[in-house]
């Protein structure tokens, strides 16, 4: 190391990256995968179109009733009224209309929302409007052509292009898509992951003094999966630098690597030195809390996520970091974390320069919300997160939030 580069274990974080830089430097280095897949429309929920998807028939592809009642020819009903009734010839039910053969003049024919127009019929009378003698049916209102009937096309016509490239598939998608015929869709492969957790002190289960079950990777590995991706949960490993070199290494032909714990400053916090060593270091040390120690580089053009190994930290930062970097991956949108509004009934305390996430559980008493900041505030107490309904965001330019204060409590755990 030259006298110009200071040990950033001897000087700590004297300057930290504002949030919003260090997410743009990460998303920068970050490039958009071209993997495709073509998969069942009844698995295709919350995924992203590789390509836009045209309709091959309309929807309806007959003309059908809008309306419970009788199909007419609209110049059978002229006159009608409720005082002057048209008389038609009762010609059965939808489809059985003269044996099959054209209706013929002077008819109704029974219809059910969504029944088949007879052919020669080009309106339906509602059933209120009507009255049923025997072989005869009254009409007290005049139709139009066309009225109270659902043309062919009405809903989707053939050759209508429904979705662009890059839609992300809902619910009622899939619903639309099916009614025109798709069976299945061209999408892009969900974003690949690799996850490593990292620290000598880390084990699967039954601590001794000084161990401690590993359950940062557990966490964002699932975090990974609601978010849209696909990861790979490593086995941890421990704080040596060809194990973490080796391990960086292993996962690059996914799209993000994600590592959690040593990227503090540390003894044994050596992950920004090995992926300095085998890329680029973008940032070390962003001013939020809980959890600045985060960092982010690029080893052979795949984006690393260095989190911080205390559990709130990494989550925190999971959110912050690793989210939109899945995101802009898979071609993902970014969207919004839903806010719940409640009025602040205890101060948070934050400095100013300092994004904070505070957490806070919600009531309900009085009639309106209330939001509550956790008794524990600190990185490493993972019930503090897991308790909660969410957190409220400090902006840097503020110092705290005071009592009384209408905040927005963000759910960080929402779908998707």
């Amino acid at each position: 190391m030259s006298e110009e580069q200071p040990d950033r274990k001897q000087s700590g974080f004297k300057d930290r990256t504002r949030l919003a830089e260090a997410r743009e430097r990460l998303l920068d280095a970050v490039e958009v995968h071209d993997r495709t897949e073509e998969i069942p429309l009844r698995s295709a929920d919350g995924r992203v179109l590789a390509e836009a998807v045209v309709a091959a028939r309309n929807v309806p592809h007959y003309p059908r009733a809008a309306m419970d009642g009788y199909a007419v020819r609209a110049a059978d009903t002229f006159g009608a009224s409720d005082r002057s009734p048209e008389v038609l010839r009762r010609a059965g039910e939808a489809g059985e209309a003269d044996e099959g053969n054209e209706m013929r003049a002077n008819a109704a024919v029974r219809v059910h929302t969504g029944s088949e127009l007879p052919a020669g019929a080009d309106a339906v009378v509602m059933i209120e409007q009507t009255d049923e003698f025997g072989n005869e049916v009254e009409v007290f209102d005049a139709v139009a052509e066309g009225e109270n009937v659902a043309p062919v096309g009405e809903d989707v016509e053939r050759g209508q292009q429904l979705y662009e490239a890059g839609h992300r598939l809902r619910p009622s998608d899939l619903g639309l898509l099916r009614s025109v015929g798709v069976e299945t869709v061209a999408v892009r492969e969900r974003p690949t992951v690799g996850v490593i957790p990292t620290g000598e002190e880390l084990v699967d289960s039954d601590p001794g003094p000084g161990e401690v079950v590993e359950t940062n990777g557990l966490t964002v590995s699932q975090f990974v999966e609601r978010w849209g991706g696909e990861a790979t949960y490593r086995d941890v490993v421990t704080d040596d630098p060809d194990a973490l070199r080796a391990a960086v290494q292993r996962d690059l032909a996914t799209d993000v690597v994600v590592t959690i714990g040593g990227s503090s400053v540390g003894e044994r916090d050596l992950l920004p030195e090995v992926v300095s060593e085998l890329g680029e270091v973008l940032f070390h040390g962003v001013a939020l809390k809980p959890g600045h120690p985060v960092a982010a580089g690029v080893v052979e053009d795949t984006p690393v996520v260095m989190l911080p190994g205390y559990p709130v930290a990494s989550i925190v930062n999971a959110v912050q970091f690793l989210r939109p970097a899945l995101k802009a991956a898979g071609g993902l949108p970014l969207d919004s974390l839903p806010t719940t509004e409640a009025r602040l009934d205890r101060k948070i305390r934050s400095e100013p320069g300092i994004r904070t996430f505070a957490r806070v559980k919600i009531d309900e008493g009085g009639g309106e919300l209330t939001a509550t900041p956790t008794s524990a505030s600190g990185s490493g107490v993972l019930s503090s997160v897991a308790l909660s309904d969410g957190w409220v965001v400090v902006p840097e330019g503020r110092e705290g939030i005071p009592e009384g204060e209408i905040v927005a409590v963000q759910d960080w755990e929402a779908l998707p």
